[in-house]
């Protein structure tokens, strides 16, 4: 409890800091994004350098992607119409209020965070008009990588941390869908993101890929105190309950605590047997 404490007041921290100002003299010059993010945040012109063409492309097998419920791949089930409400819905908020980055967790393990914030990022990949960036963040149990069938050692930590550029951690859907993965599970995950350099370091992926949309799949919140960290570098929060799993304590505890931090979007009741005739829901 004390460790979650501090890392609420980590974040409080964090958010009531102002923009910092210039590099101290003698610092070396950064490179590549984090250069540009640094400038950024310092009130320079940041250069226009989307990376986006260096990326591997990646075609997922539609067989695998059926098997783990991602139907917004090939909007062959009726479910895939669930998830496309709920990317409109959150495309339309972030527009009315100029917000790009989203995170997604829930209560507890299981309850299928992991399978909504691909079948979001592929519902939005859907939309031509609209450079969405998925990052798997739940650094001590990653699952993006599993679930699509990627083996490519990769580290997010290594580029929170600024050790590898943003666009050698990402493989690239279409020309509008770019994922970054783990592929192993890591413990200080909490330091990690409560590190001044994850700062330098989320501001250098939004500078290299300049998307519309990041996504976020966070950890569950009530397991670690990783999601309170990573809060200050969200604008908003969309919240994943598993039907006949999730206690309604547990939902309250965490919108509660969300609420003190962020924008919370909703609530969405996952894994739910009982919908309409026309539309299913997993």
């Amino acid at each position: 409890m004390e460790r979650i404490q501090a890392a609420i007041q980590k974040a409080k921290e964090q958010r009531s800091e102002a923009a910092p100002g210039a590099a101290a003299p003698g610092a070396p010059a950064p490179q590549g994004a984090l250069a540009a993010a640094r400038q950024a945040r310092q009130g320079q012109a940041a250069p226009a350098a989307p990376v986006w063409g260096e990326i591997p492309a990646f075609e997922p097998d539609p067989h695998l992607m059926a098997k783990n419920r991602i139907v917004t791949f090939a909007d062959a089930d009726p479910a895939h119409s669930t998830f496309d409400m709920i990317r409109t819905k959150i495309l339309r908020v972030m527009r009315q209020n100029g917000w790009s980055s989203i995170g997604i967790t829930s209560p507890t393990g299981g309850c299928g965070k992991t399978t909504a914030c691909l079948n979001i990022a592929f519902s939005l990949a859907h939309q031509p008009d609209v450079r969405t960036v998925l990052i798997d963040l739940d650094l001590r149990r990653p699952a993006v990588a599993g679930l699509l069938g990627l083996t490519r050692p990769q580290s997010m930590a290594s580029v929170l941390q600024g050790t590898r550029p943003p666009e050698e951690n990402f493989v690239r859907y279409g020309e509008t869908l770019a994922i970054g993965t783990n592929t192993t599970g890591l413990r200080a995950a909490s330091e990690i993101l409560l590190s001044p350099a994850t700062t330098d370091g989320v501001a250098a992926i939004k500078a290299a890929f300049q998307p519309d949309v990041i996504i976020y799949d966070l950890p569950p919140m009530l397991m670690s105190d990783d999601v309170i960290a990573f809060l200050p570098h969200l604008d908003c929060v969309l919240l994943i309950a598993a039907a006949e799993k999730s206690r309604l304590d547990e939902v309250d505890k965490c919108e509660q605590e969300l609420s003190e931090q962020t924008q919370v979007l909703g609530v969405v009741l996952n894994k739910c047997r009982y919908g309409g005739e026309d539309y299913g829901y997993y």
